[in-house]
């Protein structure tokens, strides 16, 4: 008899019977996990440890950027639907709704700690020593031209943006639309260096949408290059041109260290440290979302969830920590453990 068979026979003697099958329901037995391409390392690392520990199968994890994550989280309740997606941004009001228009109704957030956005070049070129100004007018698709005036970006060179940067190309690697990173980025460091500028800040009180057009796009001829949800990617194309400069998140700056490097931001060097007090101006929190109707259903979500908020996985002395994470502190972590135990619902 096929498995999926015998599963249906089972389910089926179980309710005449009036007796569960606890795990049956479902024909899959690997957790599913999608989403952000910051969060894959971290939910890989737990996965592995989960898998070998447990007496459970370990999780499928897929790198699908936060965006994309979420839009096949929200697409249904079943077993060809992922369980979890892990994002480097809150899930949006209209990502709620669209879960819920496909029965997606109950889902527990998870913020598991705190994450840095670096520029990063190759260790054989010069160190780069950025503002958010400087971030903003050379990625900016429009910058100012004078007082409450606007032109086409027209700096070629980080140079032609401030006299102190080398004369080298304005080649910047960064992730696509559907990135979490790149949201953060956008919110982070585009929009934090266009206020900076004092007509475009009044602008934000006066007509938010001009405002938010102006801060938050990218240009497009050329200066900032699309390079895929693959940060791994990003780090090997900085190793073949040292011109190029890449964003993505620390984690992959601190596992490839010998080979690049992050700039500094208004002074301050994409550190452990800095990260956790804040003072890196580039930071931001990283989570998961847990679908509540498959627990119980695929073998092992909650145990996948109790590995990744122990304080042996995401505390200040944890295996995630080792790989770049950024641990909440003692109470933050107890408040989210609390609620990944209780599978709170999602209160936005």
């Amino acid at each position: 008899m096929k498995r999926t068979t015998f599963a249906m026979a089972l389910v089926t003697a179980a309710a005449l019977s009036g007796v569960g099958v606890p795990g049956q329901a479902e024909a899959r037995e690997q957790i599913r996990i999608v989403g952000s391409s910051t969060v894959y390392p971290f939910a890989t690392t737990v996965a592995e440890r989960f898998g070998k520990s447990s007496g459970f199968k370990t999780p499928v994890v897929e790198s699908t950027g936060s965006g994309g994550g979420l839009k096949l989280f929200c697409a249904g309740v079943g077993d060809q639907h992922p369980d979890i997606t892990n994002a480097s941004r809150r899930i949006k009001k209209s990502e709620v709704e669209k879960c819920a228009s496909n029965g997606v109704t109950g889902i527990t957030e998870v913020k598991i700690g705190y994450d840095g956005i670096v520029i990063a070049n190759s260790k054989k070129a010069v160190q780069f020593e950025l503002s958010l100004q400087d971030i903003f007018l050379a990625l900016a698709k429009n910058v100012p031209a004078g007082e409450g005036k606007t032109q086409f970006n027209p700096y070629k060179t980080w140079q032609d943006v401030n006299a102190t940067l080398p004369a080298t190309k304005i080649e910047v690697l960064g992730p696509p639309p559907t990135s979490g990173t790149r949201d953060a980025f956008v919110e982070l460091a585009m929009e934090g260096g266009c206020k900076q500028i004092g007509w475009i800040k009044a602008m934000k009180k006066t007509d938010k949408k001009a405002y938010k057009a102006l801060c938050h796009t990218i240009r497009e001829d050329g200066g900032f290059i699309e390079a895929g949800e693959n940060d791994n990617l990003i780090v090997q194309k900085l190793q073949a041109n040292s011109n190029a400069l890449g964003i993505f998140g620390f984690s992959f700056l601190d596992q490839n260290a010998d080979k690049v490097q992050g700039s500094k931001i208004n002074g301050v060097a994409p550190e452990f440290e800095a990260i956790a007090d804040g003072s890196y101006p580039v930071s931001r929190p990283l989570f998961f979302y847990v679908k509540q109707a498959q627990v119980g259903k695929v073998p092992g979500i909650q145990e996948y969830l109790q590995e990744f908020t122990s304080d042996k996985a995401w505390g200040e002395e944890g295996y995630l920590a080792d790989k770049g994470l950024i641990p909440m502190p003692k109470q933050e972590r107890a408040q989210f453990r609390k609620g990944a135990e209780e599978l709170a619902a999602l209160n936005l």
